[in-house]
């Protein structure tokens, strides 16, 4: 009887050490998204999780979890297990704007996630709808002085940079906008190609191909300077609204505490996704600009961002509870 035990316990250990000596990856890995189909998260983790697989030699699942502006999906990797299996894609909103709009998110950015990456960064596009009589910012600006309260704004989710690119431009220019937020991209860009809302700023790779159609009128970035992607769209700043600079950023990030040799191999795998020929050129076609780098610059640019928009988003008295 004690044989049998002793034999059991044994073949227990050696189970248990063979499972603890698996090299990682073994299984394949979820790669959550803050926003959905079709969006420009969607577009950068499809087409890095397409060349992270082919580097790990396992499946890379792409999960959409759209809602709450980004916050739903950051906050369930936050809570995932902590072993290099769950990823998210997440942006400025859920990372740096989140702690100064929400009364309580369900997590710390700085102490629940370790950054991996910085994927793209590049400005939002303002665009309009056709039916607006504006062909320029500044007429916009006159118009809808002329008509307070009677424009509204799409932004693809509360706490996004989208919201709050719009929310500092109303502050700046004095100008009173109804917001509506939508969960991403698509439904936003849709309902201001429909007149239902009027305004909408947006990453270019969202825009661009709907203005291209003639469905949108695209006025300005909102960058400091102008964007070498669309050269012949003006600031914000030349508008008029000196200073206006807002740009939406990505990056990759993991659970806290998940082992720095998979944090370090993620992020090597990851630059040279975003080095890789192909890839550049399809971020570009799409309106984003690759960036890469340290996971340090990550955190670095998380803590920059939350210190300069949180006195920002506490003047204009953007909240959402």
């Amino acid at each position: 009887m004690f044989k049998n035990k002793y034999l059991i316990v044994s073949a227990f250990c050696a189970f248990s050490l063979t499972a603890a000596a698996q090299p990682w990856p073994s299984k394949p890995i979820k790669f959550v998204m803050t926003a959905p189909a079709g969006s420009s998260i969607d577009v950068i983790g499809r087409i890095l999780g397409d060349k992270l697989k082919n580097a790990l030699r396992q499946p890379v699942v792409v999960e959409n979890r759209a809602g709450a502006g980004g916050t739903i999906a950051t906050d369930s990797v936050a809570k995932s297990a902590p072993d290099g299996y769950t990823l998210v894609l997440s942006f400025n909103g859920p990372l740096s704007f989140g702690p100064h709009l929400y009364a309580k998110l369900p997590y710390d950015p700085f102490r629940d996630l370790m950054p991996v990456i910085t994927t793209t960064s590049q400005p939002n596009v303002l665009a309009m709808s056709g039916a607006v009589a504006a062909t320029s910012l500044k007429e916009l600006i006159a118009h809808a002085k002329a008509n307070p309260g009677k424009l509204s704004y799409a932004s693809v989710g509360n706490g996004s940079s989208s919201h709050l690119s719009m929310e500092l431009l109303k502050s700046m220019a004095g100008i009173d906008l109804v917001h509506v937020p939508f969960n991403g991209s698509p439904p936003a860009i849709a309902s201001v190609a429909g007149n239902d809302t009027q305004l909408l700023f947006a990453v270019p790779t969202a825009i661009t191909p709907i203005a291209k159609a003639g469905k949108v009128k695209m006025l300005a970035v909102s960058g400091a300077t102008r964007y070498a992607l669309t050269p012949d769209l003006p600031t914000v700043a030349e508008a008029g609204l000196t200073n206006f600079e807002a740009l939406a950023w990505n990056g990759v990030l993991l659970p806290a505490g998940t082992p720095l040799e998979i944090v370090a191999r993620l992020n090597r795998e990851f630059n040279a996704a975003l080095n890789n020929t192909d890839v550049r050129a399809k971020l570009n076609s799409a309106g984003l600009e690759p960036v890469g780098g340290t996971a340090e610059a990550f955190r670095q640019l998380m803590q920059s961002e939350s210190e300069k928009w949180g006195p920002v988003i506490r003047r204009i008295g953007a909240r959402v509870d």
